[in-house]
């Protein structure tokens, strides 16, 4: 299997089409749960990542614990509406194939920092279909709304120099 054909293939824009939108609604379940609960907040996650960065054998790098004591925590307000509203933001994004690139690696970093702060669960899961999806560029939102959207980028972009085709064939 060649890089070229997982960008490039009709038939494998339709097994991505299923990545996608299996990655699609697990992020959109996960904010549409935060966000219609309402009042989310994330202050006990983030306290409880903190304390795992000490012991015999810490789950957590102390490097993380004091961004999360340093910038986190005292901006919980700012993480309490980004978490829920990045996470329904991502979901809606790969359901409908839109900027489908974008929206996979903010939900990448969203995985990353959720395993950074000791949390497994389906993170490297996602975080796996997440390179999947990103490696396929373009091919992963043919079957979407990116099939509309990328063009027009290209040609809204093309002659302002603000984007190069290429960086455009990747969103």
């Amino acid at each position: 299997m060649t890089i070229s054909w997982l960008r490039e293939n009709r038939f494998v824009s339709f097994m991505l089409l299923l990545l996608r939108i299996y990655l699609g609604w697990t992020w959109l379940k996960a904010g549409w749960e935060k966000v219609s609960a309402g009042g989310f907040n994330a202050s006990g996650y983030l306290q409880g990542a903190v304390g795992k960065s000490t012991g015999e054998h810490p789950a957590v790098e102390s490097w993380w614990a004091e961004f999360l004591t340093g910038v986190a925590l005292p901006n919980v307000a700012l993480f309490n509406v980004l978490v829920p509203w990045g996470e329904l933001l991502v979901g809606i994004g790969l359901l409908t194939g839109t900027l489908t690139s974008p929206a996979v690696l903010m939900g990448m970093v969203m995985n990353f920092s959720y395993m950074f702060s000791g949390s497994a669960g389906t993170n490297p899961q996602m975080l796996l279909i997440g390179m999947i999806l990103l490696t396929a560029g373009v091919n992963a939102g043919r079957i979407g709304a990116d099939r509309w959207i990328a063009p027009w980028l290209e040609r809204r972009f093309r002659n302002s120099g603000s984007l190069s085709k290429s960086a455009v064939r990747e969103i």
